[in-house]
């Protein structure tokens, strides 16, 4: 059947300060009071704002799936059943039940829905009812201020859906409670880590109350948390040894948001700029295509197989949200719709029954087995309600229903301004009279955004439109009259009294970009929307759970994945052509998605599975030499498949650094020629060092790669210090590498401090395999220069610099191949990398 056309439209009301809001809306609009910063804009309340076209589609599917269903699929009293904590019984819910709510009430009230009102109300009348008489809440027996952060975002929201007047008493005597009791009972693990939503709620109500104390409580907690500011502004994310809080990832996507909330109080750019200064390092260290970075859990470098975490895309979306309120950047926008347009569809099924706990950018294949992750989970990447660790599967609800309630925010100076655009429906009073705004649009699958505004009475109050920064031609018409000097990535603001009828059109047109990634390699995107390979699915329900209807499903590929890109990077428009269609009711369906790409490809038959049959390998560098026929290939929205490949090689002559290579890490930051295969690697003190895991160690067979590099004969130097139990040291003529302790071809040279012991081997058919050893009076966390010399099938170690070879040894199973690190659970250090052609 053809798809029918949908269209959308947005209707605004907006409030000032001083004026209450009507019967849907009741609560009272709040700008921030002194001392606080005071050109910051604030949510409209929730219920203003309501979803229409494809948006709503997502958000009916939520209903009639996941969340609809979240208390009949996890019906135990440590989940969300009748006997759960939360609600006065015997199981320990922790996070899980205020993670759930958090999204629940936002989207019932979004839908204006009254059985998912119900399903909430229960919860936030057994809480509001309970308070114990010194202010906590929740379960006594719950020792850890961490849990109580979500459930009181799930209370603010609610607030401003029903202004529920038990709301404000209850938040401030349990923040009045928390105040006075954190110097005896500090915070710790997820509540350090993740304060910044601690804080954000007790300045919300410091705006509605006026009590001092919230701004006392906001600096204890600052004080009291990890230094965000520090590890965002300077890199220090992987600083705090086997303490994994600042570098697991969507501890790091909620604190994005710690220091530009925190710069409310002190407005230094250190706070104020950290937050971008943070996602700049994380990006160019770990960033994937889909618009933030890999994280599995732990942040794990640029990769074409490493995952992102479903929890990390929606705390990471709510930071940007926040931030864009306190400091109104477009680049803020961009980046929420890059990653609301891609990421976020990319992990639910298309009927929202499912989700991956993982996605990663080339996933070929949806099955059950090892990835070699630091948190690795047998079906992480299997489409499931029970995907993965617990947290997602409750964490989850809130992405689309906050992306709504975020889009458009109150402004000081009496306007409105929007983040982003999609189609939506906002109710507010501004000036003393209404306003109603419909947007007619399929954005992001369509390139204009056609606004028709409605007043009762003539007003006068700006209207601040992000102009993307991704279009190099953006125009504005206000009826009809083009404003001059738009500009991309600029704050528009359109300053003038309104009058019935008016009507602005946003020309936004969409360029193709080819966007670097990792080994060389590129990615698609046409305005907010990264593109995949379409590839055909082979899906099969292997599992039925007891409510109807949802499976876990296990997804193969049906047709080839392993293809480079044909491009001349300097006349995109002629070598990839964009096919348009019908706009389908929703648009995240890969055989329907109205907006598709074909191109030039051929295959590689060099790229496959890995050796555990669960991933692909590593996209390879590029460009790659490929001898077989060109085809034209289908490209489509990131958002719109369970599998795919994003991350393409390039099909062309092979140019690899062959003739010297030299890495001294004198810039503290990570070469972008290095490539994680497994575990952490970070720079500091000029030297580049393996992360550890929570047991000390840095985990088995940890590597990075100089995958541009490609030598025969050579001598390799580096100087190595082993700093624990374990071994590392330096690997050659690899091929193939993947996430695993053996999982490459290759040659290791490896030194073990605690058994002085230097080792030379190989990894061969995944195993390790000794080819000759030597003991040497090695010290822990003292430095040696290693040497190896390779000539042909002859190999000769030297450390610091003697004239004997502590190992001499042959073997003719590798020719060439890349140089790089490993460790095999060691703490190590490496520096004054520097490798020559012989």
């Amino acid at each position: 059947m053809k798809p029918k056309k949908t269209s959308s439209f947005i209707i605004l009301f907006f409030v000032a300060q001083s004026i209450t809001l009507p019967s849907l809306c009741q609560s009272r609009l709040n700008f921030n009071r002194a001392p606080l910063k005071q050109d910051v804009y604030i949510q409209l309340p929730l219920g203003s704002i309501k979803a229409k076209g494809w948006l709503l589609k997502q958000l009916e599917l939520q209903k009639s799936g996941a969340t609809g269903h979240a208390e009949e699929l996890y019906p135990g009293k440590d989940d969300l059943g009748p006997d759960a904590d939360w609600l006065g019984g015997t199981g320990n819910s922790w996070e899980k039940a205020p993670y759930y709510l958090k999204g629940l009430v936002a989207l019932a009230y979004t839908l204006d829905d009254a059985e998912l009102k119900a399903k909430a109300q229960k919860w936030i009348d057994y809480t509001l009812n309970h308070q114990q008489e010194n202010g906590l809440f929740g379960s006594p027996k719950m020792k850890d201020w961490w849990p109580r952060m979500p459930f009181m975002y799930a209370l603010q929201s609610y607030y401003e859906a029903t202004n529920d007047a038990r709301v404000i008493p209850f938040l401030s005597k349990y923040l009045k409670y928390e105040l006075a009791n954190l110097d005896a009972d500090p915070l710790r693990d997820w509540g350090k880590a993740r304060a910044g939503d601690n804080m954000e709620i007790a300045l919300w109500l410091y705006n509605k109350t006026g009590d001092a104390y919230l701004v006392d409580l906001v600096k204890k907690l600052q004080s009291q948390a990890y230094p965000w500011a520090d590890i965002h502004n300077n890199n220090e994310f992987f600083y705090f040894g086997r303490d994994f809080h600042p570098r697991h990832m969507v501890s790091v996507a909620q604190a994005l948001k710690f220091p530009v909330v925190y710069s409310q109080i002190d407005t230094s750019p250190y706070y104020a700029n950290a937050m971008q200064n943070g996602i700049n390092n994380i990006m160019r260290d770990h960033g994937l295509p889909q618009g933030l970075s890999s994280g599995t859990e732990f942040l794990a470098g640029r990769s074409s197989v490493q995952g992102v975490e479903t929890c990390t895309v929606v705390e990471w979306m709510q930071s940007l949200e926040t931030a864009f309120r306190i400091t109104p950047d477009a680049s803020l926008g961009d980046q929420l719709e890059k990653i609301a347009f891609n990421a976020l569809p990319a992990q639910f099924s298309k009927d929202f029954k499912n989700h991956t706990y993982y996605t990663l950018p080339n996933q070929v294949q949806a099955l059950p087995g090892p990835h070699g992750f630091n948190q690795d989970y047998a079906n992480g990447i299997v489409p499931s309600p029970y995907s993965g660790y617990p947290c997602c599967r409750y964490n989850m609800h809130m992405g689309w229903p906050y992306f709504v309630k975020n889009s458009w925010s109150a402004t000081p100076d009496g306007g409105l301004a929007v983040s982003i655009y999609a189609p939506m429906e906002v109710t507010a009073p501004v000036q003393n009279t209404r306003i109603k705004i419909q947007e007619d649009t399929n954005y992001p699958f369509e390139e204009q955004i056609r606004l028709k505004l409605t007043l009762q009475q003539p007003a006068l109050f700006p209207l601040h439109l992000r102009i993307p920064g991704w279009c190099t031609k953006p125009q504005v018409l206000v009826n009809g009259k083009e404003i001059a000097g738009v500009k991309p990535g600029q704050m528009l603001v359109v300053n003038r009294k309104w009058n019935s009828n008016d009507k602005i059109v946003l020309n936004f047109p969409m360029h193709l970009a080819v966007k670097p990634q990792v080994n060389n390699a590129v990615s698609i995107e046409r305005g907010p929307l990264v593109y995949a390979l379409k590839i055909q699915e082979s899906v099969k329900n292997v599992k039925e759970f007891p409510v109807k209807g949802f499976f876990e499903t296990e997804i193969s590929p049906a047709s080839a994945w392993n293809y480079g890109l044909l491009l001349d990077k300097t006349s995109l428009e002629k070598n990839i052509i964009v096919v348009k269609g019908p706009m389908p009711e929703n648009p995240f369906v890969q055989n329907v998605t109205p907006v598709i790409l074909k191109l030039k490809a051929k295959r590689i038959p060099s790229w496959t599975i890995d050796d555990n049959k669960i991933a692909a390998l590593d996209v390879p560098f590029s460009p790659v030499a490929s001898a077989e026929k060109t085809e034209e290939v289908t490209l489509v929205p990131f958002g719109s498949e369970n599998l795919r490949v994003t991350i393409f090689p390039t099909i062309g002559k092979p140019q690899y650094i062959t003739s010297s290579y030299k890495e001294t890490f004198d810039n503290n930051s990570m070469p972008q020629s290095l490539v994680f295969y497994g575990g952490g690697w970070f720079c500091k003190d000029k030297a580049i060092h393996t992360a550890a895991n929570e047991d000390g160690k840095s985990g088995r067979g940890t590597k990075v790669i100089a995958t541009g590099t490609r030598f025969s004969n050579l001598t390799y130097t580096a100087d190595v210090s082993v700093n624990s139990t374990g071994d590392a040291g330096l690997v050659f003529r690899v091929t193939e590498a993947a996430i695993g302790s053996d999982a490459y071809k290759g040659y290791y040279v490896g030194l073990n401090a605690e058994t002085g012991t230097i080792q030379f081997g190989k990894a061969s058919n995944s195993k390790w395999v000794v080819i000759s050893s030597a003991k040497y009076p090695l010290e822990m966390n003292k430095s040696y220069k290693v040497t190896i010399k390779a000539v042909n099938d002859k190999f000769d170690v030297f450390i610091n610099d003697e004239k004997k070879a502590v190992i001499s040894a042959k073997d003719s199973e590798y020719k060439t191949g890349s140089i790089g690190l490993r460790a095999y659970n060691a703490l190590a250090s490496a520096d004054n990398i520097s490798v020559t052609a012989l």
